[in-house]
């Protein structure tokens, strides 16, 4: 092999160890800062494919506020509550101020920490927007493993009573 030809072998190796070191770099870079998004009854009782996240694992988690589970710290900003759709609670634990929209009975999505296998340090808390909305992710879940939730005027007059 001639001088030449073995330069030229050693910038086109040289070319595609820099491309590959950098499509690795870039792929545990996006694998690093992706959050999966959960139910509470998905968070428990694992995926349907039995997947469970661990602890210490960043997520999102979806579902409505459980009524009269609300707690406030007098001290500060921090807040805990339980997440539920229609299965097992799940606890979320909020230092921060909540949104206007935020209630019992109203759906959010929170996306934080899992530091308990039930029990989750959020970072970050979004309510709905009006009664009929529910964010895309809860409801597509909610559709793929769970029957629909019924908070329609049934319950709006069975409380009015």
């Amino acid at each position: 092999m001639t001088p030449r030809r073995k330069k030229r072998l050693g910038i086109i190796l040289a070319i595609f160890i820099g491309i590959s070191a950098t499509v690795g770099l870039i792929l545990y870079a996006l694998n690093q800062n992706m959050d999966l998004f959960y139910t509470p009854t998905e968070l428990v009782n694992g995926k349907q494919d039995g997947s469970k996240p661990e602890i210490g694992q960043r997520l999102r988690i979806g579902g409505m506020v459980v009524a009269g589970s609300v707690s406030r710290d007098s001290e500060s900003l921090r807040v805990s509550f339980d997440l539920a759709d229609v299965g097992p609670k799940v606890t979320v634990v909020y230092d921060g101020i909540l949104p206007d929209l935020f209630r019992e009975g109203q759906g959010i999505v929170a996306q934080g920490v899992l530091i308990e296998p039930t029990k989750i340090e959020a970072f970050e808390v979004l309510a709905k927007h009006d009664e009929e909305y529910m964010p895309p992710e809860v409801a597509e879940a909610m559709k793929k493993t769970h029957e629909p939730l019924q908070y329609s005027k049934q319950q709006k007059q069975g409380s009015g009573q």
